[in-house]
């Protein structure tokens, strides 16, 4: 039987000009014996790989080697090598553009002295003269542009065309006529010499545009390398958070170790101002640790004895003791940085249009420039090969793909990078653009909506002074686990009441507990622990107790002293400080909210009211909240769900898109779509601020890529539109759909 457990690897790719580079790596990958799926992200230059365990990665690195690019393995121990080798890879495209520059500008000043209206700049005979020009072009055609050629030969090899080939086919078509036109002028000239009276004696040649065409490639390929750069600044921000080092207990020293090769149980020293190297639990110290960079939450979290850490948050002004718990891939801040990459390397369903036009334009647009050519040379303008050509060729540069292939990975890059920064992980890119469309967000009561566990609301007492009974009744509650007590231990806690000494702790499970607290034998527990113990519960405690019980859970309690004392004490899970606001935020983007809850009636209903929330199911088991959401769908609904419990997670998987709460169960978070790493609610409706933002920055991207190319692929074989201009506009465009992209920062 086969093993379905798989393996995944990120791959760094080196070398890709264009987005149909990406796609021919993609598909490289994708026909590899033993690879259930390869994605390639062109903007962030990686490849994300899903295999089976028999396939080797030197496999996939050969694939990639085979199709002439370079990969190596993305690792934290080679992150800082492979962003060193793009800042080379961008230094040299620096470099060749500027060396280009220099040897086109004399071209481009020579072309531009020929419009009437700077017909008043001097041109020298030299400028124009064809040997001069060929000097100046051929560096730039052969050594400058020669990736040009090598992209385009690679790709015509595994049978494919790419930019490059668009490229390589207008710079060679217009280099080639003017070195043929250079030739035949040469030895048609009598006399052979170098240097004519007046350049109009010079034929009409294209180095210029060969030359200042491939000027402006490179130029647009810089800028637009900058602005990708820019787009990726949240997942190596993510990545720097990362400490190096570690001080770390080694015997009666501290000595500082790799973070990386920490080990769960290793005790560590975390100064102030320090990173804190991997996730843990204090063991000693007292301090306020900055965790925004992971949770989005600006105000310090005090950090004390029994504790959580999360690695790459900063620690404040006190020294911490921690025991480290998870260490490397294992840690919350590993986990984020996995989920973005995973996410940011998936497909939307958006992109797939634009991948199968980027597969069939390269030649369309070859043959389109083919027929232009021949309609202008035979019937249009018969026997002027230098129009015909100069149309075709403009054809070709200005058809570039490289803006519809960018237009919606750099969007989803930004939009998914600023999401993580806010404590909001899209697990993919399908979540994310779901999230634009949904209607109704559906919500699981406790853990989401409310804190998860109770607080003490309202105490009544009998027989004795209020604070002094409750002082009793948490002490005798100090030594059990169980948080009802927890509740009543932290309640005499902000009262200010200290706990008095506990013996002959009793406890009975599901019952409640005995204990003295001095002389005194104390009762704590339900009603019936407190009967079966002999008590007679007074009537006035059990009308209110009924009462209480509509909505909240009720602890008895009894103090035998010299007197008799009874104490009432209501608890409930009480609604998180921004779920209100949350609720409230949704609504006005006209949401509808629905509650799903297994608590009792009257408990759902409070909580409906206080929140505005009208539709209300209560009593619900697991599969009956799945039901629900089904039979909403059914009847056209987009629906969200949030929830945090391991009984939420077939309607999280059921809705079109999940929502988990950072601070619930591991499968929760498995099975939805997006995770709210603090578990508050306001990042959900941050997060379908930032999918609609998102959705709508790809759909402008991908209009303008169409519509660039609808507009000046006419323009250009009807001849208004010179060479070097569809270059500049090609080049132009590429970046100004990064640049629309990187709005979404702002948004």
């Amino acid at each position: 039987m086969e093993s379905s457990h798989t393996d995944t690897a990120t791959l760094n790719l080196f070398g890709m000009t264009c987005a149909n580079c990406a796609l021919r790596i993609e598909r490289g990958l994708n026909k590899v014996p033993g690879v259930k799926e390869a994605r390639v992200n062109f903007a962030r230059e990686t490849a994300y790989v899903e295999y089976e365990p028999s396939v080797d990665m030197n496999q996939l690195l050969d694939r990639v080697e085979s199709l002439g690019y370079k990969a190596t393995e993305q690792t934290s121990s080679n992150a800082e090598e492979t962003t060193k080798e793009h800042e080379r890879e961008n230094r040299n495209l620096k470099i060749r553009f500027l060396i280009s520059s220099l040897l086109s500008f004399p071209l481009l000043y020579a072309m531009v002295s020929h419009f009437q209206f700077l017909s008043f700049l001097p041109l020298p005979d030299l400028l124009m003269h064809p040997i001069w020009q060929f000097v100046l072009a051929a560096p730039i055609q052969f050594g400058i542009g020669f990736p040009f050629y090598k992209g385009a030969y690679r790709a015509l090899k595994n049978g494919a065309a790419n930019m490059d080939v668009l490229v390589a086919l207008g710079t060679s078509a217009a280099f080639g006529y003017s070195l043929a036109v250079s030739i035949r002028w040469w030895t048609e000239t009598s006399s052979g010499s170098v240097i004519h009276s007046s350049h109009t004696h010079f034929p009409p040649l294209y180095y210029e545009t060969s030359a200042v065409l491939l000027t402006f490639l490179l130029g647009g390929k810089w800028l637009e390398t900058i602005a990708k750069g820019k787009s990726s600044q949240s997942i190596r921000a993510l990545l720097q958070l990362k400490p190096n080092l570690a001080t770390v207990k080694r015997g009666d020293d501290w000595v500082e170790v790799p973070s990386e090769y920490l080990k769960p149980g290793e005790i560590v020293r975390v100064r102030p101002g320090e990173k804190i190297p991997t996730d843990g639990i204090v063991t000693e110290g007292f301090s306020s640790v900055d965790e925004s960079m992971l949770t989005g939450e600006s105000i310090p979290v005090d950090k004390q004895k029994g504790s959580s850490l999360l690695g790459g948050t900063v620690n404040g002004n006190g020294i911490l003791i921690m025991q480290a718990e998870k260490t490397g891939s294992d840690t919350v801040l590993s986990s984020i940085i996995r989920t973005v990459e995973e996410a940011q390397s998936t497909k939307a369903p958006i992109q797939k249009i634009a991948d199968k036009v980027s597969s069939i334009f390269v030649p369309t647009v070859v043959a389109i420039s083919f027929f232009d050519f021949l309609l202008w040379y035979f019937i249009l303008e018969p026997g002027n090969t230098n129009s015909s050509l100069e149309k075709a060729i403009a054809i070709l540069v200005i058809a570039c793909p490289c803006a519809l292939g960018l237009a919606t990975p750099v969007s989803l890059l930004v939009g998914t990078g600023k999401a993580a920064a806010k404590g909001i992980l899209f697990r993919n890119i399908t979540s994310l653009e779901l999230t634009a469309s949904l209607d109704t967000i559906a919500f699981d009561k406790t853990g989401t909506l409310t804190e998860g566990k109770p607080f003490v609301t309202e105490i009544k007492v009998l027989g004795g002074e209020a604070e002094t009974i409750l002082q009793k009744a948490a002490s005798a509650e100090s030594g059990s686990e169980h948080p009802l007590a927890k509740a009543i231990v932290k309640e005499a806690e902000s009262q200010k009441l200290s706990l008095l000494p506990l013996k002959n702790l009793q406890a009975e499970p599901g019952g409640g507990i005995r204990a003295h607290v001095g002389e005194e034998l104390i009762l704590l527990g339900n009603s019936e622990f407190l009967k079966s113990s002999g008590a007679i519960l007074p009537e006035e405690l059990s009308l209110l107790s009924q009462t209480w019980e509509e909505t909240k859970t009720v602890v008895w309690g009894r103090m035998e002293g010299e007197t008799v004392s009874w104490i009432l004490i209501a608890l409930e899970d009480r609604l998180k400080s921004t779920t209100k606001q949350a609720i409230d935020e949704l609504k006005s983007m006209n949401l509808e909210t629905v509650l799903l809850t297994g608590d009792k009636s009257k408990t759902a209903e409070k909580i409906g009211k206080e929140l505005g929330i009208t539709e209300i199911l209560s009593g619900l088991l697991p599969e009956d909240k799945f039901k629900k959401l089904t039979s909403m769908q059914n009847e056209g609904k987009k629906v969200g769900m949030a929830g945090d419990g391991i009984n939420d997670a077939p309607a999280l998987a059921q809705a079109d898109v999940g929502f988990a709460m950072g601070n619930g169960t591991d499968i929760a978070m498995e099975t939805a779509g997006v995770v709210l790493v603090k578990g508050d609610l306001l990042r959900l409706a941050e997060a379908i601020h930032i999918g609609k933002a998102t959705v709508r920055n790809i759909r402008e991207n991908l209009f303008w890529a169409f519509a660039y190319n609808i507009i000046g692929i006419p323009v250009a074989a009807s001849g208004f539109l010179a060479p070097w201009v569809a270059g500049t506009a090609m080049a132009l465009s590429s970046v100004t759909v990064v640049l629309n992209a990187l709005r979404l920062r702002k948004d």
